[in-house]
């Protein structure tokens, strides 16, 4: 099966490009630095061609601002487009868990507009949401940074690893499309302000987290479950105490 993946360079694509071919799959990486461009449509006509399966993992390169809107109605608008005249049976796209209760960022409202565009087309598809990533969590913290103070929300917080994310979405192309949506996540779910607090320790970080109610997350305040999934979700089996990359994670 051709299988295009849309961001196939970054840290989830480069993953899914890596498992989908040891599985037997042709696998394009579809990135700028690979000739596509979905912001133009450089390159897409050629890149779909014969594929069966497009899965779109990549994220706009800005997280605050009426740019990441655009970004992601004009990538999405324009990768959609190239599928349908290339015949391509299952778009899938990688969203995050609690776009919907979060319109106060500017972020998980692009991520809203771009649900409604995949869902509005004429393709099958599959949305596959997943909480934050072990990955992010250093990027997470320095955005709530003020001075020496990391202020972080009381809230419930259910992280998971890149390794396990690229997995899912991994499993869900090569399946049926959905048309609906799947969530996953890391298998703890903690308090968000203990978490940071545990983690900075663990990276030997001397900020000090401090517990606010009214911290923003890229912009938003946070409800008790703004962040974690319903109770059926994919869990992952990889804790962050366990991760691999939790001591590179502070440098």
């Amino acid at each position: 099966m051709k299988i295009v993946v849309v961001g196939g360079t970054g840290l989830i694509g480069s993953k899914l490009v890596a498992k989908l071919g040891e599985h037997g799959h042709e696998v394009l990486a579809a990135a700028p630095s690979t000739g596509v461009n979905t912001l133009t449509g450089e390159g897409l006509a050629e890149a779909l061609a014969g594929a069966q399966v497009v899965i779109d993992v990549s994220n706009s390169p800005i997280f605050v601002g009426p740019e990441v809107q655009e970004f992601f109605e004009t990538a999405t608008g324009n990768l959609l487009a190239a599928e349908a005249a290339a015949g391509v049976g299952h778009h899938v796209a990688l969203s995050v868990v609690g776009t919907e209760r979060l319109p106060g960022s500017d972020y998980f409202r692009a991520k809203v507009a771009q649900e409604k565009l995949i869902e509005g087309s004429s393709i099958p598809f599959s949305l596959v949401h997943a909480t934050q990533f072990f990955e992010f969590v250093r990027g997470i913290a320095d955005s709530a940074t003020e001075g020496n103070e990391v202020r972080i929300a009381p809230v419930r917080f259910q992280p998971m690893a890149g390794e396990e994310v690229a997995q899912a979405v991994g499993r869900v192309s090569v399946g049926r499309p959905l048309n609906g949506r799947v969530e996953i996540a890391g298998p703890e779910q903690v308090r968000m302000d203990e978490f940071f607090r545990d983690a900075l320790a663990a990276w030997g970080d001397p900020r000090v987290v401090v517990t606010d109610p009214h911290a923003r997350y890229f912009g938003a305040e946070l409800e008790d479950r703004s962040l974690v999934p319903g109770d059926d979700a994919t869990l992952g089996r990889i804790r962050y105490r366990d991760w691999p990359g939790l001591t590179a994670a502070g440098k």
